[in-house]
C-alpha cells in the first residue's frame, strides 16, 4: 500500500478488523469505523464506557417530509494506549439518532472508533463524517441490498462479487444521473419499457423517460 499519509477512512463495521486498522496505520492513515456484533468483545467495551457521565459534545437537528431527526454526538479520549481491544484507537465515539415520522419516534445508537485525537477531531467533526458515510450507506448500499437483493446473490468467490457490485453500480448511478430519487421505481419503468432504457443510453445526452 503506498503512503496515506493523514488521509482518514471512515468506514463501516465490516472494516472493523484489526488487520485493516493496522495496515493503514503503517501507511500513516487514520480510521474511523462503525463497530457492531461482528465485533462483540470491542462493542461491550464501547457500550460499557460511562457515557452518561460525557457531556454532548454536538447535536444537530433535521427536518423534512414529515420528518425530524436528532444526532447527538459523544465522544471519549482513550487514556491508555489499547485501553480498547482495537490497535491505535485515540476516541471512542457514540452517536445517537431520534427519529420522528408521523408522531412515531425511534431511537438508535451507533458506536465508533478513531485513531485520531480529540485536537484533530471534534464532535462536529466526527458527527459530520459519520454523517457522510451513512449518506453513501443509504444511497448506494442499501439499494443495492434490497432493491437489486444484492445479500441474497449465491456469487462469493473468485472476481465475481467485484463484476455483480459494479453491475448494479451502473444502473444505480444512471438513474440518479437521470433524476431518479427512487430506484425501486425507475428499475421497474426500466424493466415495463426495455426500448426507451436502450435509447437513452444511446443518445448523446440522456433523459429521463
Amino acid at each position: 500500500m503506498g503512503s496515506l499519509k493523514d488521509v482518514l477512512v471512515v468506514a463501516d463495521a465490516l472494516h472493523a478488523q484489526t488487520g485493516h486498522a493496522e495496515l493503514l496505520a503503517a501507511a500513516g492513515g487514520h480510521l474511523m469505523v462503525a463497530v457492531k456484533g461482528n465485533q462483540p468483545k470491542l462493542f461491550a467495551q464501547l457500550k460499557a464506557l460511562p457515557w452518561a457521565q460525557v457531556p454532548v459534545g454536538d447535536q444537530t437537528r433535521d427536518t423534512g417530509h414529515g420528518r425530524k431527526e436528532t444526532r447527538t454526538v459523544k465522544a471519549i479520549t482513550i487514556q491508555t494506549p489499547g485501553g480498547l481491544g482495537f490497535p491505535h484507537v485515540q476516541q471512542a465515539v457514540r452517536i445517537t439518532r431520534t427519529h420522528t415520522i408521523k408522531g412515531r419516534t425511534t431511537r438508535e445508537t451507533a458506536y465508533l472508533t478513531v485513531s485520531l485525537p480529540a485536537e484533530q477531531a471534534q464532535p462536529t467533526d466526527l458527527g459530520a463524517w459519520a454523517r457522510s458515510e451513512w449518506h453513501i450507506e443509504n444511497r448506494l448500499h442499501y439499494v443495492r441490498d434490497v432493491t437489486l437483493r444484492e445479500d441474497a446473490h449465491q456469487t462469493r468467490t473468485g472476481n465475481g462479487p467485484t463484476v455483480f457490485a459494479t453491475l448494479r453500480n451502473t444502473p444505480i448511478g444512471y438513474h440518479r444521473t437521470n433524476g431518479a430519487t427512487n430506484i425501486a421505481e425507475a428499475t421497474r419503468r426500466a424493466n415495463r419499457r426495455p426500448h426507451d432504457l436502450i435509447d437513452a443510453v444511446t443518445r448523446r445526452n440522456p433523459t429521463t423517460q
